[in-house]
């Protein structure tokens, strides 16, 4: 069961986070979303970066990556944002059981 789950990472500007979590959370493309500060290094545009970003963690199913992607997309405002997913291993059975209950069923 665990397979069919997994977090997707993105970072946002801080003070951006609220309206991409009201849209995952509303279209139940994500059980659970995290939010944590973070300082991040980076070259963009052959320039050494460092920006204080937050870090999205949102749980969610496999299955619904490509809606998740596209919801991020609609309210994002980087150029080319970090949306990576990350496959479960493995995990507490009555967790993956709520998450399942908290998200659209795979189509």
């Amino acid at each position: 069961m665990s397979s069919e789950y997994g977090m997707v990472l993105t970072t946002v500007t801080p003070g951006d986070e609220q309206v991409i979590i009201d849209n995952l959370l509303t279209q139940q493309l994500a059980g659970c979303i995290q939010v944590l500060a973070i300082d991040s290094h980076y070259v963009w545009q052959d320039e050494i970066c460092n920006d204080k970003e937050s870090l999205l963690i949102i749980k969610t199913r496999l299955a619904l990556y490509d809606k998740v992607e596209a919801a991020i997309l609609q309210q994002h405002n980087y150029d080319v944002p970090q949306i990576v997913m990350v496959p479960f291993v493995d995990g507490l059975n009555p967790y993956l059981v709520w998450l399942d209950a908290q998200t659209q069923g795979a189509e």
